[in-house]
């Protein structure tokens, strides 16, 4: 695993609110993520993620347009809470390290991670944030999106506005219809030039949550597969959203309150060594 960053690469992460990693991952591991994420889908027959019956294609409640946002991509979390091959990649000290580097924290604790496959002639995935979806409120928060298959401008790569991170808020369109949606909120970007960031299988890229990013449609018939973790400091809290906790978990939690169950938001680094 190419897990050593430079401070160059800090730096331009820290400007631009996004990293891309060439050859993240050689052919063994590559192949190992691919193998343990075939299965864990498998597993899931199905479903979403633990503890909800909610299928592939279903309206989550999250999500605006959900007859158009089911085509644009399969989304599968918490993989590693049900198959321990992915429990074993996502739990990794080193890429904690990696995220805690360049977010500027000293413990990094998952957030969760989801499996985003675009089927052939998926839809664009909108331009979007991420944070406003989750269950804590913090700027620095951020994602790796580790590529299973070639990502191509052709089959739907991501896209960043680099440095928007800097000035936009918790506010958020969600992902749905209207690829432009997200400038009604943020009107400062819509001139923007937009950065198309394609990778090799086994490569990856980081962003913070408060990017703003997407990605284009599948114009090919294949699959572009892609494995992805957020990430929150420790000593993150509540902010009232339930996004993907139970409701009996919710229902324990009072704004404010510490997010530290390492049955649901294990920490994977801490600068001071792990107990």
């Amino acid at each position: 695993m190419n897990c050593e960053l430079t401070k160059h690469q800090i730096d331009f992460y820290q400007t631009n609110g996004y990293l891309l990693i060439e050859n993240f991952l050689n052919e063994a591991e590559l192949s190992f993520w691919r193998e343990a994420v075939t299965e864990a889908i498998q597993q899931r027959g199905g479903k979403k993620m633990p503890g909800s019956d909610a299928k592939l294609g279903e309206d989550d409640g999250i999500n605006k347009d959900s007859d158009y946002y089911g085509k644009v991509f399969d989304q599968m979390l918490n993989l590693w809470q049900t198959n321990d091959a992915v429990k074993k990649i996502m739990l990794d000290e080193n890429i904690g390290k990696m995220v805690a580097d360049l977010a500027g924290w000293d413990g990094t604790r998952i957030w969760h991670d989801q499996a985003l496959i675009k089927r052939p002639w998926a839809n664009p995935t909108s331009w979007h944030l991420d944070t406003p979806f989750w269950s804590f409120s913090d700027r620095r928060a951020m994602s790796i999106w580790v590529a299973l298959d070639d990502a191509t401008v052709e089959n739907g790569c991501l896209y960043f506005i680099p440095g928007s991170f800097h000035s936009t808020s918790f506010e958020n369109p969600g992902i749905g219809k209207n690829m432009d949606a997200v400038f009604d909120f943020y009107p400062q970007f819509i001139k923007s030039k937009s950065v198309a960031v394609p990778m090799k299988a086994g490569s990856c890229s980081f962003h913070n949550g408060l990017t703003i990013h997407g990605a284009g449609a599948n114009m090919t018939n294949g699959f572009r597969r892609a494995m992805t973790c957020a990430y929150m400091p420790e000593g993150a809290t509540f902010n009232g959203i339930k996004n993907i906790l139970s409701d009996e978990q919710v229902s324990k939690l009072k704004i404010g309150d510490l997010l530290n169950d390492n049955n649901q938001n294990p920490l994977i680094y801490s600068k001071g060594g792990l107990s």
